[in-house]
């Protein structure tokens, strides 16, 4: 982030001030600034130099050493741990190579899926800043990626269980190629394309594929020179695809992913003019809003909907430019959904229109920061023409406000409406500010309505920054301030918890922001000011006032939680945890507002603490912290004054109190005395040099109270201690004040408000930081203070511990105390413990040196190190306490925190520092501003980043060596993890895995010791210490886990110990605890296993770049290059690695075998070990033969559990036993004999025409099987021919079939052997025939298990099973059924490569069993056996099936059996056909053809199935561009016959009636019978294929929709009828489908045609299918002007219907169309609705009773009631404002009470609904009206105490 250039040019000042010592010898890529501003800053450049130096040589080493690991990891690591603390702070040179070695070592081939992961994450942290490296810098290769994702997200062996990936590789691995695609050559798109666009098959899986490859693999960055080469190959392609596709499938969210890249990497260069309203529709259509009443979505629309944030991404990127199209479509979207953001509605929807309103405004921020402000660098500019305009910002800023403030109530809470209007108000303060604050106001006047308060102040808090900044667009802001600050006060409410906390933070921003100093005075002196500084100056005044009722205010907040008197009785320690929160923001509140006072506020409100602080006694508990929490902050802000006032008075009181030596023994102290120690310990945690003049004070009252016998007392002043060793020795900075130097100059000299101070950012350069850095006198204080309280403590416990010394539980417990709080108080003077490393757990021919990082002391070495003599005296301590009294838990408790701060605490801790680091990135956010960047934050911020820096660098100290000393204190540890209290073990467990985590593997060296309480040959092992032990392996859910370390050495261990663990005395199953335990560790091992590799090679590719790398200049450290006998050495040991790679595989293996076949081990662990064997099987590496005889044999196991496990292993066995067959490449064009086509086309060409399916030249013969060439993957010729397309070779030159035993290996006899054993066939088939639970489904382990067999065996055990498929054929249950199912599809797909021979024979033994089986079909077995077929014909060639084609289409609903059966076999054939997807014209058309005069079936179950079929059928006639025209049916055709079938049905007016009987009337029926049949089927087929194909035939089923408006119900009866039912779900369905624009005027003719027709409910239903389908597809409409004329006056024509239910409805259209902003309230149609008002009624003449003229409305009344309903519209259109022409039309309508029925009802029902809608904010909906105006509402609102 660059400094903003200074005034007269010229490089800006190093941060700090300081010059710099010299040139660098190179310049860095980008470090971190806040390093600069450390105490210690000139020290860092040779520091990292020199850690820089050792990365680049030692990396290098081990790369061409070949030594992955340790060496390679652990550099690898060293470097991440350099960025985080340095940045990128090497040479551009040194980035690339880093970036180049990484990048080869990534794409290693066979590297252990773990490592990719580990050098990924560095490599995508190398590349984040894409600014730093330039396209001419780096260029990157993008096959080795494409070749990654492919192995590994489409794994070809995954689901066989031969590999295991950890659930993050997906995302590792996206976010991997992300950051490589800027890289990528410019050839690379041409390339991309070749590859995948013959995976474009729409109705294959590979579709999804091929748009997931685009999606995260095109590049979109490149320069506008190579456009050409860029987008340009495949934009008109792609988005040509995306218009047309209308039915939401899941890819087409993944191409909006890919244009919205597209659109923010070229701004500018594309012009979306023509797609916008397809794109918003689009939009609009993905926010699945509920519309209508009875509104039926579909499933997949809420699936696939687009990811909120990517369209966010598109808006943006195509908004501004000359048309201003996007801006307008934006509005238009707005306005059509801002009703949605009431706070009234609620529903699934509302979280993706918050997302909207959240990301949008901060997308639009991003885009200006870009435009505006950021630093240019490589990446292609935004051109002028484009770049948005002031203008523009401000339009966008006025469309989306108004939501916003709706948002600010919602239900979901109001966080995304603050952080929009955060973004907004950086743009627009003028235009966002004053609305938040006019809702603002009133909510702090309510009291009744707490949410309306928490919400407005969270959204005030997020445009503080803007508010008080005020500027040149927003000057009247800053005067805001005062008045929300004091009316905010009654907020600190001690009865409610949320708005105390929120005004707490309220008040915290708005004094972080301000200077608190009164500048009255100035008025006087000066006449210079402005009208608004001037009134700023006078309302100063009240600063002081402000600060003194908030004290109040937290003084009444205290006594309110000290009145809990309970508190004194009951020992609860802790506060509750909402205590602890207000407690937080009430101290951290205070400190702030002190810290920006001035010096006189701040005298004053010293005083008044000090006063409450002394004329009280508190509870140390709750009130006590509070109220010590308040004096530090006050210390803190100005130590002299305060200390001064502060320390006399608790010493003396405290030492008057302790004159007497009895209180030292007492029991329970005075409270006084426990007040003021309490006191005294806070006040004592400030800035170090400010309390030396007191020391002597202080070590007095010590010496006093240090050794009080009540254990209150000491705690106390044991943080007393604390907090004076941490206040010397630590370096922190001592002020935070918003303005470096504070505020204590004389007014004349610094006046905060011309110094427009108020929200000033901190300015990095001249940050001022005041750091508190230990002198030598602090130091020694320190010192003297441990040598005075420390040693005699550790004398005492050593005399303990050697056992020369009785010591009772609670003096061990003080001593202990108090040796804890000197450690952790000193932990920053006490330098790290010493001693001999611990050599030989790892071989290495890396140095794996130890980094030591400075951080600002230098350790005096000639004073006595405490932290060994801790170490010392604490472990005799503990070995004595746990040999004499293992019961004294609570000093077993102090012991493992000590050991654990001595291994690790340096000054701070790891988990205080993540959640400081967590709630600076809190703040950070709440106050930035996005819009400037460049760290513009407050300097408060600032510091406590800089101070954070600091702090990691005090903590990074993981990757340590591991010493002697570190290895006892671990042994500690264990002996406590294992001990035999609970509570001991488990916290000893917590310290015991962060000590395992810090150190370099020492685990290696643990887990033998660990292993040792498992070994079952032990007799003296407890049930503690077994279940201590299983603990320790378990780990935490955070840090390691020893169980499963991915390293065979390690597991070749803990596996193996696991298993014969169950052999142990200490093992009982009869402990529920012990049981769970071994549950938890299998779960972890498996969640967590990662495949371990064998091969750990380093191509030449990389030892070249580490080379390279090793001797790159600056900085370098003096190093030799390796002589050629280290390389050989290297390579020597590497082959040896591979090797006990392999050796320890096999020889887990084996010990995992022998562990599980003890004699007596208990089940549970059998299976443990099934399973840890199961996860050891790989692709790489066939399983050792002594297990794949186990996996064989145990497929009969009688355990349930253990067959699935050995199904699912020898599936596996058998993939690694395939044998390869040969392929070889064809030319397609060849053998069809027609050219390559000149542009792509895809679908049906004459060039894959040969792979179609055609009954007349299917290989029926030897001859005719061996020449064909047969391409097994669908996809393939679909879309474009892969560049080489490869089919097998012929059958000579396959693997041989048919061979006897001797021809087999070993493990291939093994299987044999047994699957030629009728015996134990027999027996496998029986258990697989079980039913394991009811409603078990076809399982795809147990087909893969059966098509291995087939394929790698061919047919040798067909004989055997013959007998058992013919008679589970037959036997009609559903287990049996679903054994024979999956059977027979491992048979199919097994024979994939068996010789035409056998292949004939196979088909003549399964056609009887399949023709067998579909006539036993039932209810549970249909979905087994059309998976079964499904299985069978997926990625096959339909000309190697055609006896299973023929078969399934004999006569599918032959009526045998009846109509279920007919469905069923339907089923099983849909399931065939769909899998061979465009490749089986001819069979489709045969079927069509074969159904179409069956499409009158009568029975429910038949027609469902065939209007499934019918979508299959139809699926492969789409509209999508550069397609032929299929030569599957196509609907047209079948449409126009359909439409001659139902003709009768359409000339008829009256309703239809579905009156057909069930059962089929003998004799012929009449054709309306059979229409209304048919029309059942084909209500049917629209609705199976609304949800599954890719485009609505529109033009075709237009003409359908008259007869279904005329259908459709329009109450909701209850009397079942299924044609009305499906109907009305058909029209819903139809209604939401998205148009194409030349659609449009098609429905609206046929809308038109039906709003005539006779009868009413068609008309009723034209307007409900309407609502719907005009925003379905509102902006297509919108854009097309005749189309909104026709729907203006389709509605106002049916408002004036004579059926009342039509003109009601028409009425409710309208007001929805109103709403939405489709139709405007303008002149003309307000006039019209007038003149029909006005239409004069006849008068009502004296009839005779008994005449019936009067039900028919007169045509002057309808006119009237039409009027009076379009002016009722337009008043319910706007629910939730009043607009300036609502009051008038009101009284218009007012005017109609009298008038006779409907109209009255509707007049009525209108005012209700506006007093219902408006009653919320009627208080500011009234300003709106004229007092008559009033007058009238409010006589005609009935009850007028309703607002009073």
């Amino acid at each position: 982030m660059e400094p903003v250039a200074l005034a007269g040019g010229g490089d800006p000042p190093e941060p700090g001030g300081r010059p710099e010592p010299g040139p660098r010898a190179f310049v860095p890529q980008k470090e971190i600034v806040y390093n600069k501003l450390l105490p210690y800053a000139e020290r860092l450049d040779a520091e990292s130099d020199l850690q820089l130096a050792q990365i680049k040589n030692n990396l290098g080493r081990a790369v061409q050493l070949q030594e992955l690991w340790p060496g390679g990891l652990f550099w690898t690591r060293k470097l991440s741990a350099y960025i985080r603390l340095y940045g990128r702070k090497f040479s551009k040179e040194d980035h690339v190579l880093f970036v180049k070695l990484l990048y080869e070592l990534v794409s290693i081939p066979k590297l252990e899926i773990s490592m990719m992961q580990g050098f990924s994450r560095l490599l995508i942290n190398l590349l984040k800043k894409k600014e730093l490296l330039s396209r001419d810098d780096l260029e990157l290769p993008w096959r080795p990626l494409y070749d990654m994702v492919e192995r590994i997200l489409y794994s070809k062996t995954e689901h066989l269980g031969l590999n295991w990936f950890p659930n993050s590789v997906e995302n590792v691995l996206k976010t991997l190629v992300k950051s490589c695609r800027p890289y990528f050559p410019a050839d690379a798109t041409a390339e991309m394309l070749e590859e995948w666009r013959p995976l474009m098959c729409p109705f294959d899986v590979t579709m999804q594929k091929a748009i997931t490859y685009f999606e995260i693999f095109l590049p979109t960055s490149l320069p506008p020179e190579l456009h050409h080469k860029g987008f340009k190959l495949w934009f008109d392609e792609l988005i040509g695809l995306w218009v047309s596709v209308q039915n939401l499938p899941q890819w087409e969210g993944q191409l909006v992913n890919l244009f919205a890249r597209l659109a923010t990497d070229n701004i500018g260069y594309i012009d979306w003019d023509p797609y916008v309203p397809k794109i918003f529709t689009r939009i609009l259509r993905s926010l699945n809003l509920p519309v209508g009443s009875s509104q039926v979505l579909v499933p997949r629309f809420l699936t696939n909907a687009y990811d909120i944030g990517h369209a966010v991404i598109w808006i943006t990127a195509m908004m501004g430019g000359p048309s201003k199209l996007v801006q307008k479509h934006l509005a238009g979207l707005f306005n059509s959904i801002t009703s949605f953001y009431h706070p009234s509605n609620n529903g699934r929807w509302l979280n993706k229109l918050m997302k909207l309103l959240q990301r949008l405004p901060n997308s639009v921020v991003r885009r200006l920061h870009r435009e505006r402000y950021k630093k240019p660098s490589w990446l292609t500019p935004v051109p002028d023409s484009h770049k948005l305009t002031d203008e523009d910002v401000t339009d966008f800023v006025q469309c989306i406000i108004q939501p916003v403030l709706l948002a600010m109530f919602s239900k979901t809470g109001s966080l995304e409406a603050a952080q929009a209007l955060q973004n907004l108000a950086l743009m627009r303060p003028e235009l966002v500010i004053p609305p938040v604050l006019e809702r603002t106001y009133p909510a702090l006047e309510t009291l009744t309505e707490p949410h309306q308060l928490t919400a407005t102040l969270s959204c005030v808090i997020g445009v503080a920054r803007s508010l008080v900044s005020g500027g040149r667009w927003f000057p009247e802001g800053p005067t805001h301030m005062l008045p929300l600050l004091m009316r905010a006060l009654p907020g600190v409410d001690p009865n409610d918890f949320s708005k105390c906390m929120i005004t707490f933070q309220f008040i915290a921003t708005f004094s972080t922001l301000v200077p608190l100093v009164d500048c009255s005075s100035v008025l006087q002196e000066r006449d210079d000011l402005t009208e608004v500084e001037r009134e700023l100056c006078s309302a100063t005044a009240e600063f002081e006032d402000f600060v003194l009722q908030f004290m109040d205010r937290c003084f009444g907040l205290i006594e309110s939680s000290t009145l809990e008197q309970t508190r004194e009785e009951t020992e609860t320690e802790k506060m509750t945890h909402l205590e602890s929160l207000v407690e937080l923001g009430l101290s951290s509140t205070f400190s702030t507002i002190l810290t920006q006072c001035s010096k006189e506020i701040f005298t004053v409100a010293l005083q008044k603490v000090f006063n409450f602080s002394v004329s009280h006694i508190f509870e140390t508990r709750v009130a006590g912290r509070m109220v010590a929490d308040m004096c530090r902050a006050a210390v803190k802000c100005c130590p002299e004054e305060s200390l001064k006032l502060f320390v006399p008075h608790c010493c003396s009181v405290i030492t008057q109190l302790t004159m007497n030596d009895d209180v030292l023994n007492e029991e329970e102290l005075d409270k006084e005395l426990l007040w003021n120690l309490q006191l005294l310990s806070e006040i004592t945690r400030v800035d170090g040099k400010k309390l030396l003049p007191y020391r002597e004070q202080l070590v007095k009252i010590l010496q006093r109270a240090l050794h009080l016998t009540c254990k209150q007392g000491y705690t106390l002043s044991c943080n007393l201690l604390h907090h004076l060793l941490r206040s010397t020795t630590l370096i922190y900075p001592t002020e935070y004040c918003s303005v470096p130097g504070g505020f204590n100059k004389p007014l004349s000299e610094y006046f905060p408000i011309k110094a427009i101070d108020w929200g000033k950012p901190g300015d990095l350069w001249n940050l001022g930081i005041q750091w508190h850095a230990p002198s030598s006198e602090e130091v020694a204080f320190a010192f003297y203070l441990l040598d005075s309280f420390l040693q005699p403590e550790l004398i005492k416990l050593e005399h303990c511990g050697n056992g020369e010394l009785e010591m009772s539980r609670d003096d061990v417990l003080q001593s202990l105390t108090i040796v804890h709080n000197c450690l952790i108080g000193s932990g920053n003077l006490l330098p790290p413990l010493k001693g001999e490393p611990v050599t030989h757990l790892v071989p290495t021919m890396v140095s794996l040196e130890e980094t030591k990082l400075y951080t600002g002391l230098e350790y005096d070495l000639s004073r006595e190190n405490y932290r060994e003599t801790i170490a010392r005296v604490i472990r005799k301590l503990l070995n004595y306490i746990l040999d004499n009294s293992e019961d004294d838990t609570k000093s077993l408790f102090l012991i493992i925190k000590i050991i654990g701060d001595l291994l690790q605490f340096q000054g701070s801790h790891k988990h205080e520092f993540d959640s400081r680091w967590k709630s600076f990135n809190l703040v950070k956010k709440s106050m930035e501003n996005r819009l400037h960047g460049q760290k513009q934050h407050i300097r408060a911020l600032l510091i406590d980043r800089v101070m954070l820096q600091h702090e990691l660098r005090t903590l990074t100290v993981e990757g340590c060596e591991y010493k002697k000393i570190h290895q006892d204190m671990i042994r500690d540890l264990l002996r406590l993890s294992t001990s035999s209290y609970s509570q001991v073990r488990n916290k000893a467990q917590q310290t015991f895995f962060a000590a395992l985590g810090a150190y370099n593997f020492c685990c290696r060296d643990i887990i033998p010791l660990v292993l040792e309480f498992l070994r079952p040959d032990r007799q003296d092992v407890t049930q503690q210490q077994f279940k201590g032990a299983l603990y320790c392996l378990l780990g935490n859910h955070s840090g390691v886990c020893l169980a499963n370390l991915h390293d065979w050495d390690c597991i070749v261990q803990t596996w193996p110990a696991i298993v014969s663990s169950g052999l142990s005395k200490a093992m009982s199953l009869e402990k529920p605890s012990i049981v769970r335990l071994f549950d938890d560790l299998a779960e972890k091992i498996h969640r967590q296993y990662e495949t371990i590799g064998l091969d750990f090679t380093i191509p030449k590719s990389c030892v070249a770049i580490a080379e390279l790398l090793q001797q790159s200049e600056n900085p370098s450290v003096n190093q030799t290059l390796l002589s050629p006998e280290e390389i050989k050495e290297g390579l020597k040991r590497q082959q040896e690695k591979n090797a006990d790679a392999l050796r320890n595989y096999e020889n887990l293996v084996n010990t995992l075998l022998d562990g599980v076949e003890q004699r007596n081990l208990p089940w549970k662990f059998e299976h443990i070990g099934i399973g840890l064997l199961s996860l050891l099987l790989r692709d790489d590496r066939v399983l050792p033969l002594r297990a794949i005889q186990f996996f064989v044999e145990n497929l009969n196991h009688d355990a349930i559990v253990v067959r699935k496990m050995a199904i699912s292993a020898v599936a596996g066995i058998l993939k690694q036993l395939k044998r390869t067959h040969k392929k070889l490449t064809v030319n397609p064009y060849e053998i069809s004999g027609y050219p390559k086509p000149t542009q792509i086309l895809a679908g049906d060409r004459p060039d894959n025409h040969w792979l179609q399916y055609d009954s007349r030249s299917v290989p029926r013969t030897k001859n005719e099987w061996e020449s064909s060439c047969f391409v097994e993957k669908t996809h393939w010729g679909y879309y474009a021919w892969p560049r080489n397309l490869v089919v097998y070779a012929g059958v000579e030159e396959q693997p041989k079939l048919g061979r006897s035993r001797e021809d087999m290996t070993e493990a291939e006899q093994i299987i044999f052997d047994h699957f030629s054993d009728p015996k134990f066939v027999e027996q496998l088939i029986n258990f697989l025939s079980l039913e394991d639970r009811k409603g078990d489904k076809f399982n795809p382990r147990r087909f893969a298990l059966f098509s291995g067999l087939f394929r790698n065996f061919d047919d040798a055990f067909l004989p055997v099973l013959k007998p058992h498929l013919e008679r589970l054929v037959a036997d009609s249950h559903e287990s049996t059924q679903r054994c024979v199912a999956e059977v027979i599809a491992g048979l199919i797909r097994g024979s994939k490569h068996w010789t035409f021979e056998k292949v004939e024979k196979l088909w003549e033994l399964l056609c009887p069993l399949l023709r067998t089986a579909l006539s036993n079909i039932t209810v549970e077995t249909y979905n087994d056996w059309g998976t079964c077929i499904a299985t069978s014909c997926e990625s096959r060639d339909p000309r190697k099936l055609h006896w299973l084609f023929e078969l399934l289409l004999e006569s599918p609903l032959s009526g045998e059996g009846g109509s279920f059966v007919d469905a069923c076999r339907l089923y099983v054939l849909q399931g065939g056909l769909a899998q061979q997807e465009w490749r089986v014209p001819e069979l489709l058309h045969r079927l069509l053809k074969y159904l179409e005069p069956k499409l009158t079936q009568v029975y429910k179950n038949v027609r469902e199935r065939i209007g499934s079929v019918l979508t299959y059928i139809f699926m492969i006639d789409v509209s999508l561009p550069n397609t032929a025209p299929t030569t599957s049916p196509r609907v047209p055709e079948f449409t126009a016959r359909i439409l001659e079938k139902l003709k009768p049905l359409m000339d008829v007016d009256e309703e239809i009636q579905n009156h057909v009987m069930e059962e089929n009337g003998i004799g012929e029926e009449d054709e309306r019978t059979q229409g209304i049949k048919l029309l059942k089927t084909i209500l049917k087929w629209l609705m199976a294929s609304a949800g599954r194909a890719f485009s609505t035939a529109v033009t075709e089923q237009l003409q359908l929709l008259p007869l279904f408006f005329k259908i459709a119900p329009v109450e909701n009866d209850n009397n079942y009828d299924e044609l009305k039912r499906d109907a009305k779900l058909c029209l819903s369905l139809m209604s939401q489908g998205l148009l194409y624009p030349h659609q449009v005027p098609l429905v609206l003719q046929v809308l038109k045609q039906t709003a005539r027709s006779s009868s009413w409910h068609a008309r009723y239903t034209v307007l409900t299918y309407l609502q719907t389908m005009v925003f379905y597809n509102l902006f297509i409409f919108l854009n097309n002007e005749d189309a909104v004329k026709d729907i203006r006056w389709l509605v106002i024509t049916l408002l004036e219907d004579e059926q009342l239910e039509v003109r009601e409805m028409a009425a409710t259209t309208l007001s929805g169309l109103l709403q939405c902003n489709f139709l405007t309230m303008d002149g003309p149609m307000q006039i019209h609705f007038e003149q029909l008002c006005k239409t004069k009624l006849p008068k009502k003449r004296k009839r005779d009773p008994g005449s019936v003229g009067d039900t028919i409305p007169s045509a002057e009344l309808v006119k009237r009631h039409a009027g009076v309903l379009g002016l009722g519209a337009c008043v319910l259109s706007s629910p939730y404002d009043v607009p300036t022409w609502m009051p008038q039309l009101l009284m218009n309508l007012s005017a109609h009470l009298n008038d006779p029925q409907p109209i009255e009802m509707t007049v009525k029902k209108t005012l209700s609904n506006f007093r219902r809608t408006h009653h919320d904010n009627w208080q500011e909906h009234k300003q709106q009206f004229t007092d008559d105006q009033l007058l009238v509402l409010t006589d005609l609102l009935v009850s007028p105490c309703y607002y009073a």
